[in-house]
């Protein structure tokens, strides 16, 4: 990944030098000779990456070249810092030539001339290996991504209706007793795919009582197993015994049909297994389904051999169909360039029928131009790889080495951040998206805002199917994620060689968060750049107070994220020295405990771009510091029941470009920040309101949104308000026209508010509406002749007074293709299943003539 690496220092770098030139005056020739190097060796960085597997003398160069960029990183972030240290006297470096400043110039500018020959012998040496010219331009590709949001649809299975049907007759015919059903085969085949369909088919959901999906992976406890299954039935549990967690799930489960999906066990030793199942209740016609790699283990675990399905790869028409439907996703699954199909068709043949080496490589292609050319160069490329690997695993790897080859380099250190989360996690989108800001992974291009930049790379990811969906919104955007096992392998091979991650925890740059986690991984660590909490769903980190000071030592810090934690002592004593990690950018303390105030030593970091304290129930303000941070673009305070409101001065982050939890401070609370300062956000894209009462809004305030032209997201919740007034205010509260989705949650009026009309909010695509006291929809709601909603997707949630008619609905919302409905028992006619209870979902496209 170094070609990532270099693409970072020199983002990272063109900033420096256009936005802080007159600070970094004493090096910059040292600096700009080190960019002319660098875009020089940009354009064959790549294949060097891709060849140094074959060539040690490659790797070790290299290496070398990967560990200078580093070091002159640090160096770079040095000088920066000592420009904010410098800052008061406005003079540049006026104070570098005090005597305390000399030996830091001195040893900076002396190790940048080291650096920079070191990279010129480096040129030289690199070319005979390479065949090239040293004047390659970078890949315009890397540059400018094809698709910037996500194009393919991953609920679409093809040519797996036969194993999916097979399986559910088994499962209907079941006995009395619990059966048994293996689904076996090699990684990449779909044996989990097959389990979900089965799982989330809504014949078998009808059927079951219960279900449980547990996750079993190669390293497990058996208390983490029966952790899951009680997860799966609502309960939490987290502190019991075996025996204790075994009595629970057998108490949720007496008389009732279940299903149980045990995926992807690997362990032949199922002592574990049998346990649990001694402690099932038998009978009702129940059932398991285990997928593993290994017959041996599913029989032993008690599946009989006319039970076990063996999966078959795809034929050659349905490994075109998905190919199809992935790599030309944009134009509905159609090759419309028919100089692509042979080569096209060739490329699924290497594939060898493999669903998810068909699906990777789809995806690769799907973000490359339709041009011949390109897609010869791919084609010999993959046929150059599969000439060394023969077997079909072999060959899935090498497809798989090809995706991540071909990955612009931006995205290859955003991909390789998935190495540090243990198999089988669940991963936030959010998470991920923050820490590729935090650590400037993210290309700044185009005039995008820092995060729709990053969610365009979370959509790069996705549209190459290298990620895959776990959980997604009504309106189809992904919210969590995780990768496939074979995926993950490849991840963390590459992320070892580079030095970014390994499983061991030593010399490396990136360390994710767990119980077994030590002072003595920080020590081992001291190039250490980012550090986050990676625990499962529903699991804690546990941190001793003696680990959390070391990471006051961690002095290259721009990464820290302990969210889910538990800590020894409060954190505002724990963390007291976090001033001292002068690079960090990105902090996140959410749903930690116990934290009840800031450390005070924060505000020493005033370059902070993203704060993330939601879900800190015992947090009871924000310091007033907090609006010092101008280079701040998320601030995240959702969920913190015990903040009132945030401090006065809030609009003077114009950086800000989302901001969640914002509850306005009231007529009473002169100290605290008023919805008008909003109006000074005009980089805010992200906006999460919680109003209560209508001294929140004052009169000359109503119109604080209307003009926050960057705004495409609003939430307004009303949760436990106050008065009658407060409908009156925010009935006149209009959001920005251009607004592209909007959330109304908790509203206490009978009627929607008069804005929420297609007139006032022309480009509204997305809407959500969830409980409340909603009876009617304002007239204006309905449009006219000539004007109509252009919302594509709705959802109308727990909305027990809400009686609107369907036909009505419809012609207002032409553009309408998925409805989203529970617990709205007045909702009789709308084409939604059990909308008066869990609900359902209407999809235009399942209902065309």
């Amino acid at each position: 990944m170094v070609d990532a690496v270099v693409s970072v220092f020199l983002d990272n770098l063109l900033k420096a030098l256009s936005e802080e030139s007159r600070i970094l005056v004493e090096f910059r020739d040292q600096f700009e000779k080190l960019q002319s190097e660098l875009l020089l060796m940009q354009g064959f960085l790549k294949d060097a990456d891709r060849l140094k597997r074959k060539q040690q003398v490659l790797r070790t160069i290299m290496v070398n070249l990967r560990e200078l960029i580093f070091e002159a990183e640090d160096i770079l972030a040095d000088c920066q810092l000592q420009s904010r240290d410098n800052d008061p006297f406005s003079a540049g470096w006026f104070m570098c030539i005090y005597p305390k400043k000399l030996p830091f110039q001195y040893q900076t500018g002396k190790r940048l001339k080291e650096i920079n020959e070191k990279i010129i012998e480096i040129k030289k040496n690199i070319g005979p290996y390479l065949g090239v010219s040293i004047l390659n331009q970078p890949d315009q590709n890397d540059l400018f991504p094809r698709w910037s949001s996500p194009v393919y649809d991953h609920t679409q299975v093809v040519g797996l209706e036969g194993d999916k049907r097979k399986i559910k007759d088994w499962v209907f015919n079941a006995d009395d007793g619990i059966l048994g059903i293996g689904v076996v085969g090699m990684g990449g085949l779909g044996k989990t795919t097959i389990a979900h369909e089965v799982f989330n088919d809504r014949e078998v959901e009808v059927h079951f009582e219960r279900r449980m999906w547990v996750s079993v992976s190669q390293t497990f406890t058996e208390e983490q197993i029966m952790r899951s299954m009680l997860r799966n039935l609502g309960d939490a549990s987290s502190g019991d015994d075996r025996g204790e967690l075994l009595r629970k799930i057998n108490q949720y489960l007496i008389g009732k049909r279940y299903l149980i999906v045990m995926d992807d066990v690997w362990s032949e030793d199922v002592a574990w297994w049998q346990r649990i199942l001694a402690g099932l209740p038998k009978g009702n016609g129940s059932t398991v389904i285990i997928t593993s790699r290994n017959e041996k283990v599913v029989r032993k675990m008690g599946v009989k051999e006319d039970k076990i399905h063996w999966p078959k790869c795809l034929s050659g028409s349905d490994s075109w169909l998905l190919f199809r439907k992935i790599a030309f996703a944009a134009s509905g699954g159609e090759c419309t360039f028919p100089e692509l199909e042979n080569i096209g068709k060739e490329i699924v043949v290497k594939c060898k029928g493999l669903p998810l080496a068909i699906k990777v490589v789809g995806g690769m292609m799907l973000c490359k131009p339709p041009r011949y050319h390109e897609w010869k160069r791919i084609s010999d490329h993959f046929r150059n790889e599969l000439a060394e690997n023969d077997d079909s695993e072999s060959g899935l790897r090498a497809t798989l080495q090809l995706s991540y080859d071909e990955l612009p380099s931006y995205l290859k250190s955003c991909f390789l951040c998935f190495s540090i989360f243990p198999e089988d996690c669940v991963i936030g989108k959010d998470q991920l998206v923050r820490w590729w800001i935090g650590e400037g992974f993210v290309p700044l291009r185009g005039g995008r805002s820092t995060t729709e930049a990053g969610e365009d790379c979370f959509s790069g990811l996705t549209n190459r199917c290298l990620i895959e969906v776990v959980d997604k919104t009504y309106n189809g955007t992904i919210y969590n994620c995780t990768i496939h096992d074979m995926v993950r392998d490849l991840v963390l091979k590459v992320a070892e060689d580079d030095a970014f991650y390994n499983e061991n925890g030593s010399s490396c740059r990136h360390l994710g968060i767990q119980n077994d986690l030590g002072p003595k991984h920080l020590i081992a660590n001291q190039k250490l750049r980012a550090l986050l909490s990676t625990n499962k769903t529903a699991e804690v980190n546990k941190i001793a107070s003696s680990m959390a000071k070391k990471v006051h030592e961690s002095r290259y810090l721009r990464v820290l994220d302990v969210s889910r934690s538990i800590f020894e002592a409060s954190l505002s004593v724990t963390l007291n020295q976090i001033g001292s990690l002068q690079h960090l950018t990105y902090l996140s303390l959410s749903n930690t405990h116990p934290l009840i105030q800031l450390p005070p030593s924060l505000e020493k970091i005033s370059h902070l771009q993203i704060l993330d304290v939601s879900y800190c129930q015992n947090l009871k303000m924000i310091p007033s510091y907090i609006v010092t941070f101008k280079k701040l673009k998320v601030l995240d305070v959702s969920h913190c029941g015990s903040l009132e409101c945030l401090p006065k001065g809030l609009g003077r982050l114009s950086n800000l470009e989302v901001l969640l939890g914002f509850r306005p401070a009231r007529s009473s609370q002169l100290e605290g920040c008023r919805i008008g300062e909003l109006r000074n956000l005009t980089k805010l894209r992200t906006l999460g309101l919680q109003i209560t009462r209508a001294d929140e809004i004052g009169d000359n305030e109503v119109n604080a949104l209307i003009n926050l032209q960057e705004l495409q997201y609003l939430t307004v919740s009303c949760f436990d308000s106050h008065g009658s007034d407060l409908i009156t205010k925010v009935d006149k509260l209009f959001p920005p026209q251009q607004l592209h989705e909007l959330c109304l949650k908790f509203y206490p009026g009978k009627m929607s508010p008069m804005w929420l009309n297609p007139i006032s909010l022309p480009f509204l695509k997305f809407l959500s509406i969830s409980s409340g006291d909603i009876a009617e929809m304002n007239q204006r709601f309905w449009g006219d002749v000539n004007t109509v909603w252009k919302i594509e997707a709705l959802m109308l949630e727990s909305l027990s007074n809400l009686g609107v008619e369907w036909l009505r609905v419809q012609r207002v919302m032409p553009s309408l293709r998925v409805v989203n409905v529970s617990w709205c028992p007045e909702l009789g006619s709308f084409p939604v299943d059990d909308f008066g209870f869990r609900g359902g979902v209407w999809k235009k496209e399942e209902h065309r003539s």
